[in-house]
């Protein structure tokens, strides 16, 4: 993955110290190449929390490749060590569908120096498949190269359709998982940046049949709405509501997310409560 105007626009509205900015920014490029391997429509999101400098961090991307992202932070640090800027917290990766009726959760503490390193550890104590992540962020870009184990049953299943391919042996598999894995740790950084996802594969794999499908376009979008705002001055409930709206004359709701201000006058807020659903339970959604 190769984001340029995406994470621009990602960082519009927003300064970041570089340590904090460069971080986000592989999360940014993790969850991009985590959420094209999605086999269903939904979000993957990538949440840092700890007590550290950058207290919170969260990157998501829908399966059709809309990202957004934000982190917070209490002061400049001007080290990029993950464990020293989230104060050893956790890494939460989420995936859950688009109606929100699945979700899988899974939690590892943040123990290494960067994300990628973190991912790898999430991904061997989740018993998921083997993945090795190699992630790049600076203020013009983020890239990012995701390598992942096929499981055994796609292998099996690979033979079954070409019959001209032999079933390989379960130490052939390791040694080819070792073996790519080797080439892309000589990737450097300046490289994954600056050079094609063609020249990439080539570089990393020459000796090997790469086939190299079809871009897809990566965009920064942000889900907030006016609605979604008015459902959460409905949770705080009116009388939270008007003392906000006595003390300042309006009520304003910024977006984390895209900076975007939803602002509320005296007439908006009782429309608001006015228009509540009934309090009996059926129209509430969490």
């Amino acid at each position: 993955v190769h984001l340029d105007a995406s994470w621009r626009a990602l960082l519009e509205h927003r300064d970041y110290p570089p340590a904090i900015r460069d971080t986000l920014g592989e999360a940014v490029a993790a969850s991009v190449l985590l959420a094209a391997t999605l086999k269903f429509e939904g979000t993957l999101s990538l949440q840092l929390q700890g007590q550290g400098p950058m207290h919170l961090m969260l990157a998501q991307c829908s399966s059709d490749l809309g990202v957004r992202a934000v982190a917070r932070y209490r002061e400049a640090p001007a080290a990029r060590d993950l464990a020293a800027l989230s104060g050893e917290g956790n890494l939460t990766v989420t995936l859950e569908n688009d109606d929100l009726s699945q979700r899988y959760q899974g939690v590892v503490p943040l123990s290494g120096e960067r994300l990628a390193a973190c991912l790898r550890e999430y991904f061997e104590a989740s018993e998921q498949l083997p993945t090795r992540l190699w992630l790049h962020a600076t203020e013009q870009g983020t890239s990012g190269l995701l390598l992942q184990r096929l499981s055994d049953d796609s292998v099996q299943a690979r033979t079954r359709i070409d019959k001209r391919v032999e079933l390989p042996q379960p130490d052939e598999i390791e040694d080819a998982w070792r073996r790519v894995q080797l080439l892309a740790d000589t990737l450097r950084a300046e490289e994954l940046q600056a050079l094609s996802d063609r020249e990439i594969l080539r570089r990393l794999f020459a000796e090997d049949d790469v086939r190299l499908f079809e871009s897809a376009p990566v965009f920064f979008r942000c889900r907030c709405s006016r609605e979604r705002v008015i459902g959460m001055l409905r949770s705080l409930g009116a009388d939270e509501v008007r003392s906000v709206l006595a003390e300042r004359g309006e009520v304003e709701v910024r977006c984390d997310f895209c900076n975007r201000a939803y602002r509320f006058d005296p007439v908006d807020v009782e429309q608001v409560f006015a228009a509540a659903p009934a309090a009996d339970g059926s129209e509430t959604r969490h």
